[in-house]
């Protein structure tokens, strides 16, 4: 468990500038396996997660669903057979915040939980 995976998301005011990027990347050594991808003009923190199978993937899925609800903070999220790529970045800064660093983190706690 890393020291974000203990931290609360905290409400993103849509006034906030996003993260600067060299800040992103640094503080993506603290996440081994995510990446800074830019979609859409957009920066977003992103992983694949692999699995056995398909109701593997799926059961992540869902724990990570359900962690996003008690944060309220959503990722996008992609379940295919064996695979689950999650993308976190806050829609209203189009760009990275704290948020997005506490919930890789999280996400990275379910998946050495399952």
């Amino acid at each position: 468990m890393s020291e974000l995976s203990n931290l609360k998301c905290t409400a993103c005011r849509g006034d906030e500038p996003p993260l600067d990027l060299a800040v992103v990347r640094t503080r993506l050594s603290q996440l081994p396996g995510w990446r800074l991808e830019i979609r859409d003009q957009i920066p977003r923190l992103e992983k694949e997660y692999r699995f056995k199978n398909f109701a593997e993937a799926l059961q992540f899925t869902d724990h990570v669903g359900r962690i996003a609800e008690e944060e309220g903070h959503h990722p996008a999220i992609l379940t295919e057979w064996g695979k689950v790529t999650v993308s976190w970045w806050t829609h209203k800064i189009k760009g990275v915040h704290q948020n997005d660093l506490i919930m890789a983190a999280k996400t990275d706690d379910v998946y050495k939980g399952s």
